[in-house]
């Protein structure tokens, strides 16, 4: 049996069933996903509005803003924010990995640490991620502890699992601490109060908002949501469809530190970062916005659920897509972003992704969409 096969199948053993298990305790999560659909099909009907909204917003919170259009506008942005030499740590941001974040600053010469368990295996495997929420999912617990002790030490592939996150926790607390910058993504952005919202289980990405001077949040458009209120369902309904609910933390940023305790008068920086920034990120989201079909793909949460319901998946794994998209989600999200229709074509209609999806998108009617339209490009040419 290979890896993949021994991986994934472990992984699905143990997550499946909790998603349902969630869903029959936590009965009021379903009505929050049908709250949530409606709050993100208001903003993708106005999404000019709310995105001029949510940068006004950042800004009174003492916060900077940006829109960009590409990889390139989003790359020097945050270049000249962070600048050369530093070190930077990053929470999981599969929209930062999309734009090569990442990479970028290490050409720039700076030491970039991804602190994401998943996300910190694959960088020291120097390997794509194989799904939205567990990028490591394709490593079995014993290729895990041979990377590690080749890269860290103390460890091996007899190791306990607890063991070998130890080592990796004891090597990282390290780099929050001398961290000059921490990057995120986000799960939510408020556009009445220009809050991001970040779910995690790791404490990771609380460290990562909190301990460096200066923090960079980078979210697609399609994260915004009309009110705070809106924003704090998607933390919820995405952890819960992820199968790990209730989420250990729940991460709320609105700019920069604060403290109002003389006087009750609101000054920023207090102990955390002196400077906040949000990259709005287009790449391909408003032209998909303003197609009729393509469009429901900007509901996705990233829960990563279709991914285990689906055959061509568990058949073929993170080859399906452009990395970071996997699966039937990053089936479409592969055209959105890289205008690559060919992922498309491994769908079978299955169906099950539709079944499952906590937005209710229609994935196989998206991914057929997709694949006319390749198929009507290839034409052309």
């Amino acid at each position: 049996m290979l890896s993949w096969d021994i991986a994934v199948n472990r992984a699905i053993n143990n997550a499946v069933p909790k998603v349902y298990k969630v869903l029959s305790e936590h009965p009021y999560v379903e009505e929050l996903a049908k709250r949530l659909r409606e709050a993100k099909l208001e903003v993708l009907n106005n999404l000019e509005k709310y995105v001029e909204e949510t940068l006004q917003s950042v800004k009174n919170n003492g916060g900077n803003a940006y829109y960009v259009h590409d990889e390139k506008e989003a790359q020097e942005i945050v270049g000249k924010i962070v600048g050369k030499g530093k070190i930077v740590v990053m929470g999981k941001s599969m929209v930062a990995y999309e734009l090569g974040i990442r990479k970028y600053l290490e050409s720039l010469g700076n030491e970039v640490w991804e602190t994401d368990l998943g996300e910190f295996l694959i960088q020291q495997a120097n390997e794509p991620p194989s799904h939205i929420i567990a990028p490591a999912i394709h490593m079995t617990k014993e290729s895990v502890g041979k990377l590690l002790k080749e890269k860290l030490g103390g460890v091996d592939e007899n190791s306990k699992v607890e063991d070998m996150v130890a080592v990796v926790r004891k090597f990282l607390r390290d780099k929050f601490v001398k961290a000059d910058v921490g990057i995120t993504g986000a799960n939510a952005i408020a556009a009445d109060t220009g809050s991001v919202l970040l779910v995690e289980n790791e404490g990771n990405i609380r460290f990562t908002t909190v301990a460096p001077q200066i923090h960079i949040a980078i979210a697609g458009v399609e994260k915004i949501l009309p009110t705070l209120a809106d924003a704090m369902i998607e933390p919820l309904v995405q952890s819960a469809y992820a199968g790990l609910y209730p989420p250990t933390y729940v991460n709320l940023t609105s700019g920069p530190s604060s403290t109002a305790d003389i006087e009750h008068n609101r000054v920023r920086p207090a102990h955390g970062p002196k400077e906040f920034h949000l990259i709005l990120v287009d790449n391909g989201r408003v032209k998909a916005n303003k197609d009729s079909v393509l469009r429901e793909a900007l509901l996705c949460i990233r829960c990563g659920r279709c991914h285990f319901h689906c055959p061509i998946y568990r058949a073929i794994g993170n080859i399906w897509g452009d990395p970071p998209y996997s699966g039937p989600m990053g089936a479409m999200w592969s055209y959105i972003v890289k205008g690559d229709a060919k992922p498309a074509m491994y769908c079978v209609h299955s169906g099950n992704c539709k079944e499952v999806c906590p937005m209710r998108i229609n994935i196989p009617r998206v991914l057929e969409h997709i694949k006319n339209l390749g198929l009507h490009s290839q034409t052309k040419m």
